[in-house]
């Protein structure tokens, strides 16, 4: 069975001990927990090694990491944060790789909302737009940017709502808090509603990288099941793009 842990809570403390041998503890950006769950399932069929997976946004399990948080590995949004660990000697050298590609859509789960070249957002047609926090995750800079090319940054920032990371981004769009978000197109891909999968070209790459922290037999384990076919066509599925 997979164990999610909020990232608090493992600071805090647990009553069963984190780590063992076989056991890892892995640090996992938001928008990819949907996907880390599908992957740990197989890899703890094929090996004797289990995962504990703590989910959060990118900047807090970066800021947590520096202040010795005891996770085993790292699967980060963006590819700056690893670097700067590997920089640091926080983490494992020569251990670092980039997993996953993300992208950026423009939902509603109104179904005729979002147009096909997201105009919606020239419009006075809605209230609120939910982006993910700049300063914390990847795929709220990667919204900023997109903003600040397209001359709208300025004027939607009154009508922003921000998410601490990008899962609870799309959670504001669901609620009704905001009609539309600029979120993970991993997690709407098969969502009714309206979309607008935004081109890459107007944000800096999405470039998801993982790093290995310990030398923990499982986490690195782990971390070599991810570089695998058998991975890399689950994180396809799942509506990233692979290296």
């Amino acid at each position: 069975m997979i164990r999610i842990l909020p990232a608090l809570l493992i600071i805090l403390g647990c009553n069963e001990p984190l780590t063992s041998e076989r056991t890892a503890l892995v640090a996992v950006a938001s928008n990819f927990a949907s996907t880390a769950n599908k992957l740990v399932n197989v890899f703890e069929k094929e090996t004797n090694y289990r995962i504990k997976l703590a989910i959060g946004s990118t900047g807090k399990h970066f800021a947590q990491i520096r202040n010795g948080a005891p996770y085993d590995a790292f699967l980060a949004a963006d590819k700056e944060r690893p670097k700067i660990l590997e920089q640091t000697d926080l983490a494992q050298t020569d251990s670092r790789f980039t997993y996953a590609h993300g992208r950026l859509t423009l939902w509603s789960p109104q179904s005729d909302l979002v147009d096909s070249n997201g105009n919606i957002l020239f419009s006075d047609m809605f209230k609120h737009l939910a982006i993910a926090n700049p300063r914390l995750a990847p795929y709220g800079r990667a919204a900023e940017e997109l903003l600040l090319q397209r001359g709208q940054w300025d004027d939607l920032k009154p009508r922003l709502v921000q998410g601490e990371n990008i899962a609870q981004t799309l959670l504001f769009v669901d609620s009704g808090n905001a009609e539309l978000g600029l979120v993970a197109t991993a997690h709407v891909k098969d969502r009714d509603g309206s979309h607008w999968l935004v081109p890459e070209e107007m944000h800096n790459p999405i470039e998801q990288q993982a790093v290995l922290l310990t030398s923990q037999p499982a986490a690195h384990a782990f971390l070599e099941f991810l570089k695998t076919k058998r991975a890399q066509k689950i994180i396809l599925t799942d509506g990233y793009s692979v290296p």
